[in-house]
């Protein structure tokens, strides 16, 4: 009974943190909504035109293709971290106007987070790699392979998810605190520690559109269901944005731990 109210009045105070943020988004997205809405378009716009441009130049030179590629990806997180420092710049000073033009990150901050990624990417396969290596001596217990590999296959997805969600703040600890590569990722996963339901919660909100558009083509009601989608994709996407960066100051806010934190500490 004990166990049953607290874990009844921290879901009640994971919910009104959930509001509390979807409420101060919304006021910033619904005041700066053009803004905002033109940094994520010009996202969209990138990442469409690196697809078809390595479509177009595949089979005319791979080294060209690859140079492309780089441009592309860079131009992606250059316009992605403005958006960040934009946010940033509504929150903490409403009341001056900014120009898109001048939250352009500095070299160095792209240098960051071009490291962090993969620093990120790096920890995404180092617990895929520690699933298959717990699982692998399971092979010779006689259990079904087909068993094993699917309990293998589902832990490794749950895994991933968490460590893709502990420690995917790390780009707003470049941008906001000046942090280096490793640090971004260590403080991701000390803030994030205590916090993964209001996270997760706060993504179930944001992706209820999508949801809605899933189950409104499984039903097969697709004017519906395009309708939905484009109403997600103008609103959503840039509330998601602000939403997420929201919930990142009040989680780095809230703490009180050291600002070099230790990996170990904060797994759980």
């Amino acid at each position: 009974m004990w166990y049953s109210n607290n874990m009844i009045n921290y879901l009640k105070e994971s919910t009104f943190a959930v509001n509390d943020v979807m409420q101060k988004a919304w006021g910033i997205t619904r005041k700066h909504y053009f803004s905002i809405a033109t940094l994520c378009f010009l996202m969209f716009i990138t990442a469409s035109a690196s697809s078809l441009m390595a479509f177009f130049i595949k089979d005319v030179s791979k080294a060209l293709s690859v140079i492309m590629v780089i441009i592309f990806v860079l131009l992606y997180f250059t316009i992605n971290l403005s958006l960040f420092k934009y946010i940033f710049h509504l929150m903490d000073d409403e009341e001056n106007d900014v120009k898109i033009v001048d939250t352009l990150p500095t070299r160095q901050q792209i240098i960051r987070f071009l490291i962090a990624t993969l620093y990120f990417v790096g920890c995404i396969l180092g617990v895929y790699l520690v699933v298959i290596l717990v699982a692998f001596p399971f092979i010779y217990t006689g259990i079904n392979l087909s068993v094993v590999k699917n309990v293998a296959i589902s832990v490794g997805i749950i895994a991933i998810f968490i460590t893709w969600l502990r420690i995917s703040f790390f780009p707003f600890f470049i941008i906001d605190k000046g942090a280096t590569p490793f640090d971004s990722i260590k403080l991701s996963l000390a803030t994030t520690k205590g916090n993964f339901t209001k996270i997760l919660l706060l993504l179930v909100v944001l992706g209820g559109g999508y949801l809605i558009y899933l189950l409104l083509n499984y039903l097969q009601w697709p004017l519906i269901a395009f309708i939905v989608n484009i109403l997600s994709s103008f609103i959503i996407v840039p509330l998601s944005s602000v939403a997420l960066t929201v919930a990142y100051r009040k989680i780095s806010s809230e703490y009180k731990g050291d600002q070099h934190p230790d990996i170990l500490h904060n797994i759980v």
